[in-house]
């Protein structure tokens, strides 16, 4: 008796049903084993990257002295440049940086030296400007249409008193904590300025020989990614600067106008807030609103506020998209989340760094991403 082979399928045939359906979850189990290894392999690089930024920030917030004066420097240095480089071109480099930093310094002590003028000057009036605002308020809030008992106004200034008569001692102690913190500020601006120095005179050696000192396969990674991290921080800090400074034009043209006491202050006070996305300008037009509120009557300070919605809206549609988009290109969630992680983690320290920070990490991603 023979052995005859069994007859191949033809190109049409079908297994049967129970085979399919066998056939069917082993390509299943294989599909979701396959899903969970790589799922695995980025859990664990992902704990590993967690881990390591999570120890850097622990040791950056252990020297945060070193960190913020150091930040300071780079932000100061993105700054002066330009106007370095261009005077290096007509005289030797060290003489351009000295002639960049003084001039610096004299700006910013003259600015200082204003505001305090101006405070002086409008100290003797702002008492009974601010006693007469508060009177007025209170008459606008217990006429028509609010009706408010006046006896709400006098509970609130026996509340601030017998605050101020219990906590006094707290206050003098943490005015005096404070000022005992003068020579941690004048020991990192030193630091700072020390720093920019350096930068601004040798910034490129120094770069250079960091990159010698790595392997010859990471020089060129490191190399590019290190052209974009300045390229971005320096673009953010030069477009944040010009943010600012005309939402800082706009603001104290406005106050001058509006008649608001303490416009040179405040219009001080929108430039530095303007450094926090989002959130700090409104902050400071706040307090614009109050201090008008307080001195010129609600109408005032009703127009104050308004200039917050006027103000975000050529900030937003304006400035940014002209200013910025070509060194930043965040959505506004991860700038919103951004500015809200970093004031948890460093409190306005953080929402400054924040955002410049999550931008140089993007770009340096993305571009080793492109070029690998």
């Amino acid at each position: 008796m023979s052995y005859q082979h069994p007859a191949r399928p033809g190109p049409g045939h079908r297994p049967p049903p129970h085979r399919r359906a066998a056939a069917d979850r082993g390509t299943g189990r294989r599909s979701a084993a396959t899903a969970l290894r790589i799922l695995s392999d980025h859990a664990w690089r992902l704990l590993v990257v967690a881990a390591a930024g999570y120890l850097v920030l622990m040791v950056l917030g252990k020297f945060h002295l070193v960190t913020l004066a150091f930040f300071l420097a780079l932000v100061i240095t993105s700054v002066l440049r330009p106007p370095v480089d261009l005077l290096a071109r007509r005289m030797p480099r060290a003489p351009a940086v000295a002639i960049g930093l003084i001039g610096a310094v004299l700006l910013i002590a003259g600015l200082l030296a204003l505001i305090g003028e101006t405070v002086a000057l409008e100290a003797s009036s702002l008492s009974d400007e601010f006693t007469g605002g508060i009177d007025r308020l209170e008459r606008f809030l217990t006429g028509n249409p609010f009706h408010i008992d006046p006896k709400v106004f006098d509970d609130l200034r026996g509340k601030v008193t017998t605050y101020l008569a219990e906590h006094r001692s707290t206050l003098i102690s943490g005015a005096v904590s404070g000022a005992g913190r003068v020579a941690e500020v004048a020991t990192g601006a030193a630091l700072a300025v020390f720093t920019t120095v350096f930068l601004l005179h040798s910034g490129d050696r120094m770069w250079l020989w960091t990159r010698g000192q790595l392997p010859a396969g990471a020089r060129d990674p490191y190399h590019r990614a290190g052209r974009t991290a300045w390229r971005t921080f320096a673009g953010y800090t030069r477009g944040i600067v010009i943010v600012a400074g005309t939402n800082a034009v706009l603001v104290g043209i406005a106050l001058f106008l509006l008649g608001v006491p303490l416009a040179l202050p405040l219009t001080l006070l929108e430039f530095f807030a303007s450094f926090i996305p989002l959130v700090g300008s409104p902050i400071a037009m706040a307090i614009a609103s109050i201090v008008a509120l307080a001195s010129r009557g609600p109408v005032i300070a009703l127009v104050v506020l308004l200039l917050i919605v006027v103000i975000g809206q050529i900030e937003g549609h304006v400035l940014h998209p002209l200013v910025m988009s070509w060194a930043v290109n965040l959505h506004p969630v991860v700038v919103a989340a951004s500015v809200l992680c970093g004031s948890i983690a460093a409190g306005v320290i953080g929402a400054v760094v924040a955002v410049p920070a999550v931008s140089v990490v993007w770009a340096v991603s993305k571009e080793l991403r492109e070029a690998g």
